[in-house]
């Protein structure tokens, strides 16, 4: 009768995203025993056509890129943010959406980082560029890699360790599994882990386009009836777009022939960038709110869409998962240096009171925003109008947000702050 295959870690991350591929290599390079499990091989996640998204870094996630030797990998596929423009837009009453008008805010890296070559206020990069980054430094450093290997159930293991059990029948036993495995994490329901939040009713359409002048590295949010549009820079004269809109909408607009869409691309886009044309297909994403009601189970850890998924308003949603796997990393090193056992729940409770404030209040503003900007109500749009002009005018509010979107503000785990763990 043949053997089943065992493998043991001190942990064992299930989901071979960027969340999970960020965490492992933290852990790996701090001394941790640990791998990663995953159903796709990890070269079928960076193939462009896999998911189409591009991601805004903020300048502490992209700190912890550099300190566990992921950024070395992103030369050339990165893209400096020198500028935010948030535009209270609307495609008609005298306003195009391909320039600002008087209601709109702007953020200037220069106010918190004023040198030439000073620290941006943060960076885009492709998914897949990201995902090829950390896949190679993965490869190099000698994570583990299970893949393709398809969970099909988490169970207790030998005493002090949890169990994935995997279709092939391979058997990976560690103190503490990480769920990284998305917004519909099959580890956080069977655990039974509940969640909160709602639909939007919306959906963003995500492409990559190409246009005739440079973006001088401003990143452009746009905010419509139906959603905020938002024209994100990469390198060369290239823009990612995530453009939201009713479910309804977005669906016909991916549906378009390439006439039909060049035309409606053109109508939003305007021509303040010069011609502009696709450069990539088209994907569509349903936007929701989903909180976990925990971050922590037996022997279990929610991280990144797994433990919450948030409207893309603010592009904060790969940030928040840099910030779970900074913190938990940090919590798994300085339980492993004291003795303790890395899945006990009194040595995770840290890792969830570190994060659930920060995800409770970033999810219910974005939530806020979302609400407050997706609708053409006069007087509403009046007083947010008023909002942004307010907040430009106000240096030490325009610095405030800039240090927060940047990921500067409140008690920052080690990795954030540039600084390597070690056991």
């Amino acid at each position: 009768m043949a053997r089943t295959p065992l493998h043991t870690y001190d942990v064992a991350v299930a989901g071979g995203g960027l969340a999970g591929l960020t965490l492992a290599v933290a852990l790996h390079k701090a001394g941790v025993s640990v791998c990663v499990v995953d159903a796709l091989p990890l070269d079928a996640r960076t193939a462009p056509a896999f998911d189409g998204r591009a991601s805004a870094l903020s300048f502490a996630s992209y700190r912890m890129l550099e300190t566990v030797g992921a950024a070395e990998h992103l030369a050339g596929q990165v893209q400096r943010i020198e500028d935010i423009l948030i535009v209270d837009g609307r495609p008609y009453g005298g306003m195009k959406p391909g320039g600002p008008g008087r209601e709109h805010l702007h953020f200037d890296r220069r106010e918190i980082s004023p040198e030439p070559d000073g620290e941006p206020l943060g960076w885009m990069a492709e998914n897949r560029h990201t995902r090829i980054a950390l896949a190679k430094t993965c490869e190099a450093a000698g994570v583990p890699v299970h893949a393709p290997e398809r969970i099909t159930r988490m169970e207790a293991g030998a005493p002090g360790r949890s169990a994935l059990v995997t279709e092939s029948g391979t058997r990976i036993e560690a103190q503490l599994i990480v769920a990284c495995d998305g917004k519909f994490s099959r580890l956080r329901e069977q655990a039974g882990i509940r969640t909160t939040g709602r639909e939007y009713a919306q959906k963003g359409l995500v492409l990559t386009v190409a246009h005739e002048k440079p973006h001088e590295g401003v990143a452009y949010e746009f905010f419509m009836p139906g959603g905020p549009f938002a024209i994100l820079p990469l390198p060369g004269n290239r823009a990612s777009l995530v453009w939201t809109e009713k479910s309804a909408v977005a669906d016909a607009l991916k549906a378009m022939d390439d006439d039909g869409f060049q035309e409606a691309l053109e109508d939003r886009f305007g021509d303040f960038l010069g011609a502009v044309k696709p450069d990539s297909p088209r994907w569509t994403y349903p936007l929701g709110l989903k909180i976990a009601e925990t971050f922590i189970g037996d022997r279990l850890a929610l991280v990144g869409d797994a433990a919450r998924s948030i409207h893309p308003i603010a592009g904060q949603g790969f940030n928040l998962g840099v910030r779970d796997a900074a913190a938990l990393a940090e919590v798994i090193v300085e339980a492993k240096r004291a003795g303790l056992d890395l899945g006990a729940r009194a040595s995770l409770q840290p890792y969830e009171r570190w994060r659930k404030t920060d995800t409770v209040a970033l999810s219910l503003g974005t939530d806020f925003f979302n609400t407050l900007f997706s609708n053409d109500h006069s007087l509403i749009r009046l007083g947010r109008g008023l909002g942004l002009a307010a907040v430009d005018k106000i240096p030490a509010a325009r610095r405030f947000f800039m240090r927060t979107a940047g990921g500067a503000t409140g008690d920052l785990p080690a990795l954030l702050r540039g600084e390597a763990l070690r056991v």
